[in-house]
């Protein structure tokens, strides 16, 4: 039977057992892609303006309303600016200590199942040679079979289970390419996104240090 007269169950009956966990992979890679993309457009925010609004309650000593509208305010970049205001009248070591307290702890969130999602990328094409090596040893060993009863072995009864087990190759490839472009695109979101909290937080200490400065408040050394 021709491939594109095929349906899609039938290919995927013709590709083996070896094609189900590569049908496993499709979705769990499909799920974790919606879900960072999903997660990704929750968190972005303008980080510009989100500072620009939290620096001018301070210089305007209105702490309190700051750290309100990091409470408002559902991203990592708001947390981990509340960690550094909540230090505001702290010795510049200590409010970075506090900011990066509060990055440990919220960028492995942000970075979560990208690890599996580069696991599928990788496995899926494995999958499918491990596939097409399992359909080889088949045609072998329905060549050995046919050789011991005496029957001669047609080239269709090797092109018909080679063609077979090439498919497997094919389904994993189809799912890890797809797969690899979207993780190294969600890679380079998520590094950009880290980049900016970095930023917002070097440039909230320095704020926060000359703010203590110009305000003459006394500065307490934990001993």
């Amino acid at each position: 039977m021709e491939l594109y007269k095929m349906s899609l169950w039938q290919i995927f009956i013709a590709g083996g057992p070896v094609m189900w966990p590569i049908l496993l992979c499709s979705i769990f890679a499909l799920a974790i892609v919606l879900e960072k993309f999903w997660h990704l457009h929750k968190i972005n925010i303008d980080t510009q303006e989100f500072l620009k609004k939290i620096l001018d309650k301070i210089k305007h000593h209105e702490t309190k309303e700051a750290l309100q509208i990091c409470d408002n305010t559902k991203s990592p970049i708001a947390n981990i600016l509340k960690a550094g205001i909540l230090k505001y009248d702290r010795p510049r070591p200590q409010i970075i200590e506090a900011i990066e307290d509060a990055s440990l702890y919220e960028i492995p969130r942000i970075e979560k199942n990208l690890t599996t999602l580069a696991t599928i990328a990788h496995v899926s094409p494995l999958l499918g040679l491990l596939g097409t090596v399992t359909g080889m040893v088949r045609c072998f060993q329905t060549i050995q079979a046919k050789a011991t009863s005496f029957h001669p072995v047609s080239p269709g009864d090797l092109a018909g289970g080679i063609w077979e087990a090439l498919l497997t190759t094919v389904a994993g490839l189809i799912v890890a390419i797809p797969t690899f472009i979207v993780y190294n695109y969600l890679v380079s979101r998520i590094n950009n996104f880290i980049l900016e909290m970095e930023e917002a937080s070097t440039e909230l200490v320095n704020f926060l240090t000359e703010y203590t400065k110009e305000a003459g408040m006394e500065i307490k050394y934990e001993i």
